[in-house]
């Protein structure tokens, strides 16, 4: 089992009670969608916030980093790099700001 570091905005952290960052244990391959499985296992009251229930597609406003690369586009089933997968790094879920 992975141990893998996850950066949540704030009304995220808020609505699942934590604060800073969380860690989730994530079996076999690391990945986007592996990752998001075990944070919505370990916090229910997030499923459906970073993705749609049914289709399991990342939410609108949401955006996933791994350093400074943008994740969220890419396939749930990629691999997230070695530095996040390793723990050194977080998986940071970002609120986009919208206005006008």
């Amino acid at each position: 089992m992975t141990s893998v570091r996850v950066r949540l905005p704030a009304q995220l952290r808020d609505l699942a009670g934590v604060g800073g960052e969380v860690r989730v244990g994530v079996a076999g391959t690391v990945t986007l969608r592996s990752v998001l499985d075990a944070l919505e296992e370990q916090f229910p009251v997030l499923k459906g916030t970073v993705r749609d229930r049914v289709t399991a597609k990342r939410r609108a406003f949401i955006r996933f980093f791994a350093g400074e690369t943008d994740l969220s586009n890419a396939s749930a089933d990629a691999v997230l790099p070695d530095a996040v997968a390793g723990g050194r790094e977080p998986l940071v879920v970002v609120g986009a700001m919208a206005g006008g």
